[in-house]
């Protein structure tokens, strides 16, 4: 069994090209611009819609490895991390 640290650092640059690449479509489930988007950050229910979004443009080996509920746990505890591009901080 992976430690939650292992399964951390395996979906988290996944995760950062996904938002990289559909920033487009996941700011407006922020909010918008960038200030809405840090206000969202603590709206738990803003960043589940952005996990629930990014779960199936997973790569398909890694969405047979770790199910949607658990991968919406892993956003909504990193959502600084996974989200940082999104609100102007790497």
């Amino acid at each position: 069994m992976q430690s939650a640290n292992e399964l951390s650092d395996k979906l988290l640059g996944p995760m950062k090209t996904i938002v990289g690449k559909h920033e487009t479509a996941i700011r407006p489930l922020l909010g918008g611009g960038e200030t809405a988007a840090r206000a969202a950050l603590q709206n738990d229910e803003a960043v589940r819609k952005v996990a629930v979004f990014c779960y199936p443009l997973l790569p398909g080996l890694l969405r047979l490895a770790v199910k949607e509920p658990v991968f919406v746990n892993f956003v909504m505890n990193n959502r600084e991390r996974v989200l940082a591009s999104l609100v102007g901080r790497e």
